[in-house]
């Protein structure tokens, strides 16, 4: 089962409050905007949600892999075979848990995760690490922390322009991926 989230949902909420004085209605007012901040106007509700990451997506470019693979201690003979391969990642959701593919004609590598939840992760394929992952949403991008052996470690996906950008980090060396929609979606 797939799940899609939409971009933006709105929420029609009627609300009534009677307040013997204005003081009380004020501070009615006052409760509810810090209990609720995210309501406003005439009982309009709107809450910006990401864009869905789901679906088969195609690198289209690819900068910095050899920066990103050097600070992880990737050895030259792998970093010159993955410099050729042309990745495609699939990404599912299937109730609160995500499932992040990336596949190529070398290797592949599958993260599965629930937004929130610390794991751990054995990075098999990629540097063959131990690390602590927690994954969670930072606006409108899905960010994942990985605390293992290397410092400032992780990745963070979202969506920009209707293609999935990915920067992978380590150790201050930033690798940028964009991908598209496969056609066939």
């Amino acid at each position: 089962m797939r799940s899609h989230l939409s971009h933006t949902q709105s929420f029609s909420q009627n609300t009534t409050v009677s307040a013997s004085s204005p003081d009380s209605a004020a501070a009615l007012q006052v409760e509810h905007h810090a209990l609720f901040p995210h309501i406003s106007g005439e009982g309009q509700q709107v809450i910006n949600m990401p864009a869905s990451l789901c679906g088969t997506w195609d690198m289209i470019s690819n900068v910095n892999l050899e920066g990103y693979m050097i600070a992880l201690g990737i050895s030259p003979f792998i970093r010159k075979i993955a410099l050729r391969l042309k990745l495609r990642k699939v990404i599912e959701q299937q109730g609160d848990q995500y499932i992040i593919k990336t596949t190529s004609n070398f290797r592949n590598y599958t993260v599965s995760f629930r937004v929130g939840q610390e794991f751990q992760e054995f990075t098999q394929g990629l540097d063959n690490k131990h690390v602590k992952s927690l994954v969670t949403w930072e606006g409108n991008k899905l960010v994942c922390e990985q605390i293992g052996e290397k410092k400032n470690r992780g990745w963070a996906h979202w969506i920009e322009d209707d293609k999935l950008h990915l920067e992978l980090y380590c150790e201050g060396e930033v690798c940028k991926q964009v991908f598209k929609k496969n056609a066939n979606e």
